[in-house]
């Protein structure tokens, strides 16, 4: 699984920072790919990556302002005229469908693909997607923003071979079938429960993508015990009061979700127009001070996702 970066700026674009989107790219399902937001020129800045739009079938938009969803009419457009035509999904706030379908209409724009939408009312489960999942939580902000917490289900351990060739049981079928912790009945009248003959589970990834916020309980809920946190930091740690007036964050604050989370790793990105590229390292150690696994998501950065162990 990797995480994709296409926009790391916060509402007013630079020449270094584009607005807002991400992407996870299942690198081991066919590539598909989940697109969170999707600012003004999200499109344009697919273009210089690996990803193509016809590989988009899920996005999810954490809220309605602009530079989270201005780019979204001509995503949707190009992937139908490049082609695309299987069904894609959009899950976003109340309001998110009449957005589209006004834009759509009025500019005389037809899908050739399905799209359905799908707007979120409360909190809780949006997705059941074997092996992933996905849970979602109001944040704190000027409008409503949610946060998305991605969950891959635990994998089996791995079948304990040699032990089974002790007790005579050669590889065939019934492996399959102990992998799966399933009781099988031996020739010789024995019954084996795979559950016996399995190593301990392997921990799915989980993922939480938090929409603009404030410093909140549900920003650390979404976070907890997660393997990747990406969290917005419009600000730095100085200008606090700006930060909760505007219903945002700042660096040290972010780093604070990652760590009362018990987090193992935080990424940081709506980083403000107002700072230049001279000023990311002082925003990184601002954060670091807090909780030393953490980084800045740039534009075009590509971070890898491990499976546990």
């Amino acid at each position: 699984m990797e995480m994709h970066f296409f926009g790391t700026g916060a509402a007013v674009p630079s020449k270094e920072r584009n607005v807002t989107a991400l992407a996870l790219r299942f690198t081991q399902n066919g590539g598909n790919v989940w697109l969170f937001d999707c600012g003004e020129a999200t499109q344009h800045q697919i273009l210089r990556s690996t990803i193509t739009l016809s590989k988009i079938d899920r996005i999810f938009i954490t809220h309605l302002h602009g530079d989270h969803i201005f780019g979204l009419p001509g995503l949707l457009g190009s992937r139908s005229f490049q082609g695309g035509d299987k069904p894609l999904t959009l899950y976003g706030p109340p309001g998110i469908k009449r957005f589209v379908d006004a834009v759509l209409s009025t500019s005389g724009t037809h899908l050739r693909y399905p799209l359905e939408v799908i707007e979120i009312e409360e909190e809780g489960k949006i997705l059941e997607n074997s092996p992933f999942s996905v849970c979602v939580k109001k944040l704190e902000h000027g409008i409503d923003s949610f946060g998305f917490r991605v969950e891959e289900a635990d994998q089996p351990g791995p079948l304990k071979v040699e032990k089974l060739k002790e007790m005579g049981v050669s590889p065939g079928p019934l492996y399959r079938k102990l992998k799966e912790g399933k009781k099988v009945r031996l020739d010789d009248g024995r019954t084996l429960n795979g559950k016996e003959f399995r190593g301990h589970d392997i921990p799915g990834r989980k993922i939480a993508i938090h929409g603009d916020t404030r410093m909140s309980d549900s920003a650390i809920e979404l976070s907890r015990n997660a393997d990747l946190v990406v969290h917005e930091a419009t600000f730095s740690k100085e200008q606090e009061e700006l930060a909760y007036d505007y219903y945002h964050s700042t660096t040290e604050q972010a780093a604070s979700v990652a760590k009362k989370a018990n987090a193992k790793r935080l990424i940081i990105t709506h980083i403000s127009s107002r700072y230049q590229e001279e000023d990311v390292a002082r925003l990184l150690k601002e954060a670091k001070s807090v909780f030393e696994n953490t980084e800045i998501a740039s534009d075009d950065a590509i971070y890898e996702i491990p499976k546990n162990s």
